[in-house]
């Protein structure tokens, strides 16, 4: 256990980040989860209007250090090719 005052206000601080960093974790999870279950469902018009709240939560996760920047940017592309072949295929 902590001994220093110093080291016990690092165990303090710790552990509310961990629940705000543990929060924000899972609202990007279930934000992704939700933008790729529409994908699944080939539903274009909902996906697209699902894209600019799911992109931004992705690049507030990046920078609040929740993901790492490549994860956000290989997550919006995964994301966002899918949205395009969808979008491609009702068009067509």
């Amino acid at each position: 256990m902590a001994n220093t005052v110093s080291s016990l206000k690092r165990v303090r601080v710790t552990a509310r980040k961990t629940i705000i960093n543990r929060a924000r974790k899972s609202r990007l999870r279930h934000q992704v989860r939700a933008m790729r279950r529409l994908l699944d469902e080939k539903d274009a018009a909902g996906a697209a209007k699902l894209v600019p709240q799911t992109f931004s939560m992705v690049d507030r996760a990046a920078k609040w250090g929740i993901i790492k920047k490549n994860t956000a940017a290989r997550y919006k592309s995964r994301l966002s090719i899918r949205l395009q072949n969808i979008t491609a295929k009702s068009a067509a």
